[in-house]
Order: structure tokens, then C-alpha cells, then sequence
């Protein structure tokens, strides 16, 4: 059984990587991978994406481990009640809030700017609700001790319960830089100029300008999935780690 099951998991492995050996096994001569990096300005793209995605994933770290942390630990009249309200806004589809952000931005003046490229994008419900329940797993008897020795709830926050979910954190932290990094719709709303523009959205563009050329399409499609292919290599561990135990064991 156990060889039955590798060998399955060896097919499904190899069934993912199959697009991506298709896009790389399209490209026949290396020169196509410079001459797609010089025909758009992919540096700046890929720089922007870096940016965006690293920024909006450690804001959305922070304030879904603090916001996790009151919801699982803190005792608060309501709290549950409030938590369920704030669950309740995952069900409002994204795009009914897409116009009421490019308003805000826009008052602001932030339109084509990174602060209103990632300041929308600083908060994630699902990442509160997944370290609300990682943190609700978590033993009690250090944060009472350190409670005992004088600490206060920042302490007890940053120094004892953050340690004990590097393993959620960094699973989080991957999952959400991996969705910013393929966002599409909000940064081609948000952005104007060629210099602000992300990765997805130059090639978007790309394949636009360059429709019909198999190569370069294949070849940019390649070079865009390469910087995820490093991050998950990074951070392989933590994100095996953060999985659930029924998940993690199988």
C-alpha cells in the first residue's frame, strides 16, 4: 500500500510540474529568454512584484497574527460575536469592493503610487481565521507563567505565542505572497504608468503585444513562475510544518 501511494504521489507530482516543463521544453533556444527580458521592461516588472507581494504578505502577517491573537486569547464582551462579523466579510465578493478602494486611494491621492498599490492589501480575513485556530491550539501553561513573572499581554504576544507559530506564520506568509503575486485585477486598476506597473500585468500586456509568438509567450510565462519556484524552495520547511497534523502526516 505504501508503495501504491508513493507511486500515485509520484503521478500527481509529475501532473503539476507538467505545464511548467511544457512552457520551459517550448522555449528551443536560450536567446528567446533575453530577447523577452529586453522587448518589456521585466526588471522593473519583476521589481514591483517583489514590492508589492513581499509588502502586502508581511503587513497581512502582522495584523492577522495580532487580530488572531485578541480573537483566540483575549477576553472581550462579544468577542465571538465579533469575530463571526468579521468573518461575514469574506462573503462580500472582492470585485463589489474593487471601486470602493480605487475611490479611497484616489481621494488620497495614492493612484499609481505603492502606497496605494499595497495599503489595500494589508489585511486578510482567512488569515486571521487560520492563526485564530493555530493559536487556540497552543498550550496555555507558558503564557500563565509568563503572565506570573510580570509580563504584559504584548510581551506574552511577541516573545511566547509568535515563537510558538513560526510554523503557521510561515506557512501563512507563503500562501499570502504566492495570491499577491498572481493579483491581476487590483493593480491594473490601481496603476497608470509602464514604471508602476506588476509582473502580472506586463504580461498581460505581453501576451497582448506578442500574441501568436508561442516562444516568448512560454518563455515569459516561464521567467514569471521561477521567483515562486525559490520562495516555496526557501520556505519548503515552515510551510510543512504549518500544515494541519491530518494533512501534514499523509
Amino acid at each position: 500500500m505504501r508503495r501504491i501511494g508513493l507511486a500515485l504521489t509520484g503521478v500527481v507530482a509529475l501532473a503539476m510540474l507538467a505545464p511548467f516543463i511544457y512552457m520551459v521544453a517550448s522555449v528551443q533556444r536560450t536567446d528567446t529568454y533575453a530577447a523577452t527580458l529586453t522587448a518589456v521592461p521585466f526588471a522593473r516588472f519583476l521589481l514591483n512584484s517583489v514590492l508589492f507581494a513581499g509588502a502586502a504578505a508581511t503587513g497581512q502577517v502582522l495584523t492577522s497574527a495580532a487580530a488572531a491573537y485578541a480573537f483566540a486569547r483575549l477576553p472581550f464582551p462579544g468577542r465571538d460575536r465579533v469575530f463571526l462579523g468579521f468573518l461575514s466579510v469574506s462573503l462580500v465578493p472582492g470585485i463589489a469592493l474593487l471601486v470602493p478602494r480605487f475611490l479611497l486611494i484616489d481621494g488620497l491621492g495614492w493612484v499609481d503610487s505603492y502606497a496605494g498599490l499595497i495599503s489595500t492589501e494589508l489585511v486578510s480575513v482567512w488569515g486571521i481565521f487560520y492563526l485564530r485556530q493555530h493559536f487556540l491550539t497552543l498550550p496555555r501553561d507558558l503564557e500563565d507563567a509568563a503572565r506570573l513573572d510580570g509580563a504584559g499581554e504584548w510581551t506574552i504576544f511577541w516573545r511566547v505565542m509568535l515563537p510558538l507559530a513560526q510554523p503557521a506564520l510561515g506557512t501563512f506568509a507563503l500562501l499570502a505572497f504566492v495570491d499577491e503575486w498572481k493579483n491581476l485585477l487590483w493593480p491594473l486598476v490601481a496603476t497608470r504608468s509602464v514604471e508602476m506597473q506588476v509582473l502580472e500585468v506586463g504580461l498581460f500586456r505581453f501576451h497582448g503585444a506578442y500574441f501568436g509568438n508561442w516562444p516568448y509567450q512560454m518563455a515569459a510565462a516561464a521567467l514569471a513562475t521561477l521567483p515562486l519556484l525559490l520562495v516555496f524552495l526557501v520556505t519548503q520547511r515552515y510551510f510543512i510544518r504549518g500544515l494541519p497534523p491530518a494533512v501534514s502526516r499523509s
